[in-house]
């Protein structure tokens, strides 16, 4: 980052000095007032709730544009390589800052696939969970559990074993959302392949069994692939913000996942896509859709419509233009362009893109919308939604935090508060209580 010529400053009504701060420049997007000296020179904080106006750290991994709807990694526009690369290209670019040529893709795939498998005593994890137990809760414990099994690469300050750590997590974190599944449905886990890419293996761990050969199917795996890419960073987001603030106090890698996947799990972040397929199984047909969309415009009617825009995309969301083509092809592959729940979903989606209410609010279709509809295609039931995210967002989440632990100016999070409790007081006898 660059500092500008030109200084921000702070002057007070109250008489108190003004104060100067410096202004930094990104490579692109908003300018940053670097306030880091405020409270020391004038004892008050800032106050900003969610952190609305707030850069706690410098980044290089994601860029979004919200008003233009941008997304880029490290540079390159998501339309580009949800395109032209796969998602281990992608994790490569995330995690080293350029595309990989085709030696470094191969040796980088190859590494990958041969850490797939866990450590078989995890199996015996597994049934300390109750058969009923949300994926998500599993995955929280399970990664978290990854520590005790590699000692060997929990040094954070050496940038070898970072890397051997983040390896690890993107191997193993499809076979431990598998093995979720297989729990939760009681079928045998089903072990890795190595002869299988890393979204077809994914697809064989959760739905083949021992009774028949699982065939692949490429249309499938590739919407499986471009949900992975599209879902790898969304730059400081809840998620990511915990898990750069759990990594500044020096935790491990693996505690540092599992603190973002619980994160995750809140409906109003990893819940979304979930949030968008049981609205449309309450609608439930097409003829109830206008009565449904009287209810949304209605302010006093409480009924909310999910998947459709975002808190951060004023325009329409890239990824959703890119997810709703892979919507498209997997339910012309699938012949299910007749089903009663995508023929709605298909009808929402054509009164949302027309409707003057819609339009006007910009109430685009947003990825969730779409990501819903295809992984609910391809068999992935709803429970399972937020999991397939975090296996997607790990590889953003290990990006972030090696970025963070190189960072020389980076501190253990301490956000300040404005405290508006009772003043100090004496404590009375229990009697006089």
């Amino acid at each position: 980052m660059n500092i500008s010529d030109t200084k921000a400053t702070l002057s007070f009504s109250d008489g108190s000095p003004s104060i100067d701060m410096p202004i930094y420049k990104g490579t692109i997007g908003p300018d940053v007032v670097d306030i880091r000296k405020l409270y020391g020179a004038t004892g008050k904080f800032t106050y900003d709730p969610g952190f609305m106006s707030t850069a706690a750290c410098n980044s290089s991994i994601t860029y979004i544009d919200g008003d233009k709807g941008e997304l880029l990694y490290r540079g390159y526009p998501i339309e580009q390589l949800a395109v032209n690369c796969d998602f281990l290209e992608t994790c490569y670019l995330l995690l080293n800052g350029e595309l990989p040529n085709a030696e470094q893709k191969d040796l980088f795939t190859d590494t990958v696939t041969k850490h797939t498998m866990i450590h078989e005593q995890m199996n015996f994890f597994f049934r300390g969970f109750r058969r009923d137990a949300h994926p998500m809760s599993v995955l929280v414990g399970t990664v978290g559990a990854l520590a005790s099994f590699y000692h060997d690469s929990l040094d954070i300050n050496d940038a070898k074993q970072r890397e051997i750590s983040a390896i690890r997590l993107i191997a193993k974190l499809p076979t431990l959302v598998a093995m979720a599944y297989k729990y939760n449905v009681g079928q045998p886990f089903v072990y890795p392949r190595n002869d299988l890419s890393y979204s077809a293996n994914f697809m064989y761990m959760m739905f083949a069994n021992p009774c028949e050969e699982y065939k692949v199917n490429d249309v499938l795996v590739r919407a499986l692939d471009r949900i992975l890419i599209l879902h790898a960073d969304h730059e400081q987001n809840a998620s990511t913000s915990t898990v750069r603030l759990a990594g500044s106090s020096g935790a491990n890698p693996f505690a540092c996942i599992a603190a973002g996947i619980a994160c995750l799990w809140g409906p109003a972040h990893g819940g979304a896509n979930e949030a968008a397929l049981n609205m449309l199984k309450e609608i439930g047909s097409v003829e109830n859709i206008p009565a449904f969309i009287e209810k949304v415009k209605d302010k006093n009617s409480g009924v909310k419509l999910m998947g459709f825009g975002h808190r951060v995309y004023k325009n329409f969301d890239p990824r959703a233009k890119l997810m709703r083509e892979t919507c498209h092809e997997v339910l012309e592959e699938l012949g299910l362009q007749d089903d009663p729940l995508f023929k709605l979903a298909m009808e929402l989606e054509r009164i949302a893109l027309e409707d003057e209410y819609f339009v006007s609010r910009k109430l685009y279709p947003n990825v969730d919308f779409y990501s819903g509809i295809v992984q609910s295609a391809l068999g992935i039931p709803v429970t399972m939604f937020t999991g397939i995210f975090a296996m997607a967002r790990t590889i953003g989440w290990i990006a972030q935090w090696n970025e963070m632990i190189a960072d020389p100016e980076q501190k253990i999070g301490r956000p300040r508060q404005l405290f508006v409790g009772s003043p100090a007081r004496d404590v009375p006898e229990i009697d006089k209580r």
